[in-house]
């Protein structure tokens, strides 16, 4: 599953800089922590937020330590953008998508064109998962955090798929714990949410699920609910 190999060490944010570094400080040092999350970070940023880190060590390695998990008020946030694919496969492996539950082969990073790849392809169905970690308001996550041209890509291509015969999924993969609601931040990205519009309007199947986070694993938990109708 998406069990840490070692339990995390935590401590307080200082800063993120530079898009890929954080400064932890962790028993009264500062360590130097790679952010691996590309998006805005909207809302997580707060100096002394509580942050969870994980120790690597790998020579090959620049940075000994990576960013997993920022606390926000009183959620946890998993921010690592490279652990959520692997938490997606593990929960299709577990069938704990009840969506997927009944597949046969699971295919990661499925070449659907020259210029696109899909998350996953389950026998028919195809999965793009698009990790969500915004919270403006109290107990409604949202998606995107900042304007995504790639995600509105995807959406016109996923349209496109149902012609070819194929089931288009899209997952948000909600990674604030005990979350229960999810939207489109249509006021960050009007064109993503005009396109979310027209792609549901074509078969495009949108789901929210959030995950169970803890300095040990974070694991698919349980389906949220979708607010933009």
């Amino acid at each position: 599953s998406m069990k840490f190999t070692n339990t995390l060490l935590k401590g307080k944010l200082q800063r993120r800089y530079k898009r890929f570094f954080a400064d932890i400080e962790v028993n009264n040092k500062t360590v130097v922590a790679h952010c691996p999350n590309t998006g805005s970070m909207m809302g997580l940023l707060d100096q002394e937020n509580e942050a969870w880190i994980s120790e690597h060590n790998d020579s090959k390695r620049k940075l000994k330590f990576t960013l997993e998990m920022i606390k926000v008020k009183t959620r946890l946030i998993g921010v690592n953008t490279h652990r959520a694919n692997r938490i997606v496969e593990h929960a299709l492996e577990n069938k704990l998508i009840k969506e997927f539950s009944t597949i046969k082969n699971i295919r990661a990073e499925f070449k659907y064109s020259d210029d696109t790849r899909f998350d996953f392809l389950c026998d028919k169905k195809i999965l793009e998962v698009k990790n969500t970690t915004l919270m403006r308001e109290d107990d409604i996550a949202e998606f995107p955090d900042a304007v995504t041209s790639r995600g509105t890509k995807h959406l016109q291509k996923l349209k496109e798929s149902i012609k070819k015969g194929y089931k288009p999924y899209v997952l948000f993969l909600t990674q604030i714990q005990g979350i229960n609601n999810f939207r489109i931040a249509k006021d960050i990205d009007s064109n993503y949410f005009i396109n979310y519009i027209e792609a549901k309007k074509a078969g495009v199947n949108f789901l929210a699920y959030r995950c169970k986070l803890n300095s040990k694993e974070i694991k698919i938990e349980k389906k949220i609910k979708i607010l933009n109708v």
